[in-house]
């Protein structure tokens, strides 16, 4: 049995010094680019997003007219740490959480509906 022709063959194939670390960080160059890719157009505009949420959240006071997440329009007319009060027609005033906003909508709005 003679596997010379083996060995040599996968010996032709390998060029000296292949495995150098020139060649392993050269691996890396095409995981660094995806990365980058989705750090750019998934990662980041969420970032924002949520961030821009966030001041939303905070800035809501007494008075505002919002929507919220299911579509209800309403002003708010009690604002708490986690819970807001809504009026959502006349006399009809629901709890909600304020996670639940996601528009703050112009002064006069829900009167032009």
């Amino acid at each position: 049995m003679n596997l010379s022709p083996i060995t040599s063959a996968f010996a032709a194939g390998a060029p000296a010094g292949a495995a150098g670390p020139e060649s392993v960080w050269l691996q890396f160059v095409p995981l660094l680019v995806i990365f980058a890719i989705f750090y750019f157009l998934l990662i980041r505009p969420q970032m924002k997003k949520a961030k821009e949420q966030r001041q939303l959240i905070a800035s809501v006071a007494k008075g505002d007219e919002v929507m919220t997440q299911g579509g209800l329009l309403g002003r708010v007319m009690q604002v708490g740490d986690e819970y807001l009060h809504l009026e959502v027609a006349e006399g009809v005033v629901v709890k909600i959480q304020k996670a639940a906003v996601t528009l703050l909508l112009p002064k006069g709005t829900i009167k032009k509906l």
